[in-house]
């Protein structure tokens, strides 16, 4: 094996409070689509989200309509133009429905802008602030891979249901099983070739993250594909980012294949904690979700690499759900079918028992997976 592993943030990790970025989580993940009405009912018919605020002609946002949906601590945003020819317009023109802005939670978004310009971070927009009889939300904005933003976000003293400019809309009762997601886990980048040490790099120097993990071509590779991927974390791993670039193959990888239809890098999946993967699952299916299946020879095996470990690998066979072990314990972890008609975003649940790593094992039945949806597509 290749795998690399850097050492863990110790003693010589900036403690929070010290540094004027002062990261404390992802805020939201924005979608910029087609059509935000028909998303924000995917999301809660499919996935189980609630349906919480609403931006739009109605309350006065004159160029967009924004639905905020919330299961657990994660937020997402679908948020789409109404007007011909704007850049949510032109974004969704290019790239599909997407993510355009990965935000972070921080104490003070103004300082954490000014230390990442410092640190050579491109602006995209400046401190700002939008206020209403519930408090104060302050924003700015810097540049990341491709034509996606992080936004810092400072809603410390906000009381609203999440930025002025939004309605709070009621939750539907909802018939269909509970699906149980509960935060984000970890949102993979997918880059051109070559450019994976750039964004490595520019997390380190400009966010503050460190390398926790690398995977080369050895790791992540089939007869036919094969791809490269470091992972950058912040100091006490609230957030983290794999960043994948593809490697020479005799075919296309799943990566080459995502730059090409995303026309560029961009954000490729969304993994999320779950504390029962089963029950998700299961939920899920029957709110109408696919979910990538490995050959069933895959369960053979792991049958034998966790005879020592209680799971029911007769219902993980049944679901297609992967398992892995490293020195600090185990994970279970599956992955969906694309979230919308070009092959770009999917999801990923993903279930800890003291592991934080992210499938190494699982690495060659999942490219194998992948492969067999790319052939069905014909772009393998």
């Amino acid at each position: 094996m290749s795998t690399t592993t850097a050492p863990a943030p110790g003693a010589d990790a900036v403690p929070t409070g010290a540094d004027p970025l002062d990261l404390e989580a992802v805020d939201a993940l924005e979608f910029w689509v087609g059509n935000a009405l028909q998303a924000a009912h995917f999301y809660r018919t499919a996935w189980g989200f609630d349906i919480v605020a609403y931006a739009g002609p109605e309350t006065g946002v004159r160029d967009r309509a924004s639905y905020v949906l919330q299961q657990g601590e994660l937020r997402l945003v679908v948020t789409a133009s109404t007007r011909e020819g704007s850049e949510i317009a032109r974004h969704v023109a290019r790239h599909g429905d997407g993510a355009r802005d990965i935000s972070l939670r921080v104490a003070d978004a103004e300082a954490a802008f000014r230390e990442a310009i410092s640190r050579g971070a491109v602006p995209v927009h400046a401190p700002s602030e939008d206020s209403d009889g519930e408090g104060v939300v302050r924003r700015a904005t810097i540049q990341a891979y491709g034509e996606t933003v992080h936004t810092f976000v400072e809603r410390g003293d906000y009381r609203g249901i999440y930025a002025p400019g939004y309605e709070a809309r009621e939750t539907v009762v909802d018939p269909l099983p509970s699906v149980g997601l509960l935060a984000f886990d970890h949102s993979v980048a997918n880059v051109e070739l070559n450019r994976m040490n750039f964004w490595v790099e520019f997390y380190e120097k400009v966010l503050g993250f460190h390398m926790i993990q690398g995977f080369t071509d050895d790791d992540i590779s089939t007869e036919y594909s094969a791809l490269m991927s470091k992972v950058v974390s912040d100091g006490v791993g609230r957030i983290k980012f794999p960043i994948n670039e593809p490697a020479p193959g005799k075919r296309r990888s799943q990566v080459d294949e995502y730059l090409d239809f995303y026309s560029g890098p961009g954000l490729q999946h969304i993994a999320i904690n779950t504390d029962d993967i089963i029950a998700s699952v299961t939920a899920l299916e029957a709110r109408g979700v696919e979910f990538m299946h490995v050959p069933g020879t895959y369960y053979e095996d792991l049958r034998k690499r966790f005879s020592d470990v209680h799971l029911d690998v007769e219902a993980l066979e049944h679901h297609g759900i992967l398992a892995d072990r490293d020195d600090e314990g185990y994970l279970l972890q599956i992955f969906s079918h694309m979230n919308q008609d070009r092959p770009t975003v999917f999801f990923e649940l993903i279930e800890r028992h003291g592991s934080r790593g992210f499938g190494n094992g699982n690495f060659k039945a999942l490219f194998v997976a992948l492969e067999a949806e790319q052939e069905r597509r014909g772009n393998l």
